[in-house]
């Protein structure tokens, strides 16, 4: 089925002229679509996003050395997940002796939640 369509001359616009309306605009405003932002971030890699399903499941302190055997990467490398996920405020951890526990924050997910439903 052919369609006809009627095309018009290109025009000239004006310095900083818009060439049409946006459809929509964003309901995020920049502040917090910065901290979803960092959030989805720390959790677009595979092993941070299965140690917070772990802790999630958990629903208390996890010590670090239980979480080493989960994964097949070093205990340094696994240390450096979680001081991502600690930066971007998704866990928290707590030391006990030569320990670390962690922990996922109650709150850490809810806006990145809210956003996506």
């Amino acid at each position: 089925m052919a369609v006809d369509l009627v095309l018009a001359p290109k025009q000239k616009r004006a310095a900083g002229e818009r060439c049409c309306e946006p459809v929509v605009y964003p309901d995020v405003e920049r502040d917090q679509a910065l901290r979803i932002a960092v959030v989805a971030k720390a959790l677009g890699d595979p092993i941070r996003l299965q140690l917070v399903d772990v802790l999630r499941k958990h629903a208390g302190k996890v010590c670090v050395c239980e979480l080493v055997p989960l994964f097949d990467v070093s205990q340094s490398t696994l240390s450096h997940h979680l001081k991502v996920l600690r930066g971007a405020g998704i866990v928290e951890s707590e030391r006990r002796g030569l320990w670390a526990y962690y922990y996922v924050l109650p709150d850490a997910l809810k806006e990145l939640s809210a956003w996506l439903s």
